[in-house]
């Protein structure tokens, strides 16, 4: 029997704080039937994500395997037990109180990810959950200040931080520019992490493609919206390199920023484009149900 740590209890002292009943992570544990589903699911997506690394070594510049973040969106806890159970750490929430909640029941060596839009006044609720290792939407500095402030002091690690890039410029996709000509939204907020938020690390920038490029991709093995990125990825780092913002420490342990692009559908196109986390849900945890449903 796998030896799990204590589940995390959120001070009361947080903004997140709420009198959760924290149950036993046995009661969390999913059934027999449902408990083999999840590890058929992820077994087959773990080897689908070696044999896109695999065929992508010779033309991406890092050899490290990308982070597969299990996207637990409107799952219930045991269905992330059942995943931890099987060794998977990285889980991504689209919605803070959902994280907040999930974050008080289960292991506090997850590693969770915010995937959500954020808006500048969940910042500090997001900022005290304390195993949260990434998020994934960063779009203005005001958020990053927000962040950047509210980190508790016990937090010794960095918090890092993707910029989200609508490289698709589709109107209902969130996301900066992709441009780094001035004036360049995206290039400003790079600098004002790396530069005025000490307590944050900008590790890299994430995109969702277009529903098109992604349905293209599974015929062409190409998408355009995951080319744009990486384009961006060069050219920002030539930026911060040259001096561009001075002080900070920002990128991967090559000096790399990290791209966080490719869902259930174009995750294999995203990792033959260079993707270093991808980002999937239902093919893991099967189609979700809606709030409320």
């Amino acid at each position: 029997m796998m030896q799990l740590p204590l589940c995390r209890q959120i001070p009361r002292s947080s903004p997140a704080s709420m009198l959760l009943p924290v149950r036993p992570l046995a009661s969390l544990e999913p059934a027999g039937e449902r408990a083999a589903d999840l590890r058929a699911n992820l077994s087959e997506i773990r080897d689908r994500v070696k044999q896109a690394h695999k065929s992508a070594e010779a033309s991406i510049p890092s050899s490290r395997e990308p982070t597969l973040v299990a996207v637990s969106k409107y799952k219930p806890a045991s269905d992330i037990m059942g995943c931890y159970q099987d060794g998977q750490r990285d889980f991504g929430e689209n919605y803070v109180q959902e994280l907040v909640d999930k974050a008080a029941q289960l292991p506090q060596d997850l590693r969770w990810h915010f995937i959500g839009t954020l808006q500048s006044n969940k910042a500090k609720t997001l900022a005290n959950i304390s195993n949260l290792y990434s998020i994934h939407t960063l779009t203005s500095q005001k958020t990053a200040a927000s962040l950047n402030k509210y980190l508790p002091e016990s937090r010794t690690d960095p918090l890092n931080v993707f910029i989200q890039v609508n490289t698709s410029g589709e109107d209902n996709k969130s996301g900066l520019s992709p441009s780094l000509s001035d004036p360049s939204e995206l290039l400003d907020l790079a600098k004002h992490v790396v530069a005025s938020c000490p307590r944050l690390r900008l590790l890299g920038l994430m995109t969702i493609g277009s529903l098109a490029e992604s349905l293209h991709a599974k015929e062409a093995r190409e998408n355009r919206d995951f080319e744009v990125l990486v384009k961006v990825q060069g050219e920002l780092e030539e930026r911060l390199k040259s001096g561009a913002a001075e002080g900070g420490k920002w990128g991967d342990e090559d000096g790399r920023l990290v791209l966080s692009m490719g869902m259930s559908a174009d995750f294999e196109a995203a990792i033959r484009a260079g993707s270093g986390m991808v980002r999937v849900g239902s093919s893991i945890f099967g189609e979700r149900r809606k709030k409320g449903q």
